[in-house]
Formats: C-alpha cells, sequence, structure tokens
C-alpha cells in the first residue's frame, strides 16, 4: 500500500497528467452513460434538419441525413475507447506471453523469438491492418483482433528486457533454490516485478489504437455506418466540408483531446513508475 501511495504521489505532481487522467475517466463515464446522457437516437434520420449548424435542438447540428451529431459522437465514443481496450489487452497478452518466454529462456529461444519480432517491426503496421482488414470483412471484432496482434511487438521488447535483468535478482536464485518450476518463477516471481513498462506502454497503446481505428472508419475500412464512429463521422465532415465545417471539427476535436489525454496519462506513469527518478529524489 505504501507503493501505491508513493507512486500516486508522485503522479499526482504532474498536473497536466492529473488533467488526462480526469479526461480519461469523464470519458470512459461518458462512453459507459451513453444510452442515457445521448439526447437522440444516434441513428435517427431527420429529413427536415439535414446539415443543420449547432442550435438548441442539435447542438453540435446535424449530418448530411440529419442525425444529431452530439448524439453520435456520444455513441462514437463507446466504440473508439472499446477497440482501445481490448486491442491493447489483446497486444499485452501476446506481449507478455513472447517477452517473458525470450527473456526468461534465453539463448537460442530468445533469439528465434526475437527475430520475429524484428520481422514484424519491418512491416509498417498500418498498410499491414489495411492488408488484412481488406481481406476480412471490416467490422469492429475485426479492428480490435487485427489491430492487437499487429502491436504487441514493443510490449514483448520491454517484458523481454525486464525479465533479462530479474531472472539474475537474489529472490529468483532463492526461488529456484527452493524447487520452484519454471512457470511458477515466470508468472509469479519474475513477472509482477516487471509490469511497471507494460502500463505506460499499455496507456500509450490505447491512444494509439484509437487513432489507427479512427483512421480506418475514416477510409471506410473500419466500424461501417450507420454505427457511429469519430473516424467515419469525419468522412462525412470531409464530404461536406464547404457547407458543414461542424462535421469536421468536433469529432476531430473529440480525438485530439482523447488522444491527447491517455499520452498525458502514460507520461506521468513513466514518470511515477522510473525507479531512476526515485534514486535521484533519494539523494
Amino acid at each position: 500500500m505504501r507503493l501505491f501511495r508513493v507512486i500516486g504521489k508522485r503522479f499526482t505532481r504532474n498536473r497536466l497528467s492529473v488533467i488526462g487522467a480526469f479526461t480519461v475517466l469523464s470519458l470512459i463515464t461518458i462512453s459507459l452513460l451513453a444510452p442515457f446522457i445521448a439526447p437522440q437516437d444516434p441513428t435517427a434520420i431527420d429529413v427536415h434538419n439535414v446539415l443543420s449548424p449547432p442550435g438548441k435542438t442539435h447542438p453540435l447540428g446535424t449530418d448530411e441525413l440529419g442525425r444529431d451529431l452530439l448524439s453520435r459522437i456520444i455513441w462514437g465514443s463507446r466504440v473508439s475507447l472499446k477497440v482501445g481496450f481490448v486491442a491493447v489487452g489483446i497486444a499485452i497478452l501476446i506481449g507478455i506471453f513472447i517477452g517473458s518466454i525470450a527473456g526468461f529462456y534465453g539463448g537460442k529461444v530468445d533469439a528465434i523469438l526475437m527475430r520475429f519480432v524484428d520481422i514484424m517491426l519491418a512491416f509498417p503496421t498500418f498498410f499491414l491492418i489495411l492488408a488484412v482488414i481488406a481481406i476480412l470483412e471490416p467490422n469492429i471484432f475485426t479492428i480490435m483482433v487485427v489491430i492487437g496482434i499487429t502491436g504487441w511487438m514493443d510490449v514483448a521488447r520491454l517484458v523481454r528486457a525486464e525479465f533479462l535483468t530479474l531472472k539474475e535478482r537474489d529472490f529468483v536464485g532463492a526461488a529456484r533454490a527452493l524447487g520452484a518450476s519454471d512457470t511458477k518463477l515466470i508468472f509469479r516471481h519474475i513477472l509482477p516485478n516487471a509490469l511497471s513498462p507494460v502500463f505506460v506502454a499499455a496507456t500509450f497503446g490505447v491512444a494509439g489504437a484509437i487513432l489507427i481505428e479512427s483512421g480506418l472508419s475514416f477510409l471506410g475500412l473500419g466500424v461501417q455506418p450507420p454505427e457511429p464512429s469519430w473516424g467515419n463521422i469525419l468522412t462525412s465532415g470531409k464530404d461536406n466540408i464547404e457547407v458543414a465545417w461542424w462535421l469536421s471539427l468536433y469529432p476531430g476535436l473529440a480525438i485530439l483531446i482523447t488522444v491527447l489525454s491517455y499520452n498525458l496519462v502514460g507520461e506521468g506513469l513513466r514518470d511515477a513508475l522510473d525507479p531512476r527518478l526515485w534514486e535521484a529524489e533519494r539523494h
């Protein structure tokens, strides 16, 4: 508990990170309460209010089918955050597994797995995702899985680096002397001590996944209409940029604020969990 208090104290010193954390929590709350706080049905078509500017009835205006933009942005937050969390969860699980095995066993196992990581890193991630999405049916499930299985490499390298250091520590040697199996050494003794950089990478990863999903939806390869997504709302904005500026401004701001907030939280966690800064403060 004392460790968590120290980490929390260090995190709150960074005001921008605190603002980012508050914004992230607010966005999560909005996405969870979307069915209750969205003023209108996000898919309801109103031919009498096509491309209406922001006003009392529609605070953020309407799109080319008369659908309320505020409601679509609120519901779109559910899609973006769902993709972010699930995709990063998949990436973390794969990265932890491969990084743990490579770092713990070393030698040929490490060489083979790291060469595989290098091969994956050689492919431009976004174009690899585009290729897979073009083959498979573009839907939210496919997007989450594809982003997850193409984004685990950095996590694997971080976990491997931590394992290479931690497996030489005295507490691991003591557990091995007591007869602990490799599985127990990896998952009970070493892995819990190697997760700090993973938390930081996960926070940045959510922001990256949201950007990728928005980009895919913008290109028409992501979440398909009429289901609202910030990316496909931007597509409507592109098509009507000269007469409906609000269709580009508000979803763009939603993406900007969300990604910036997650990056600020990631920077705060990185500083709060960095042991080198802890040592510097002691001296």
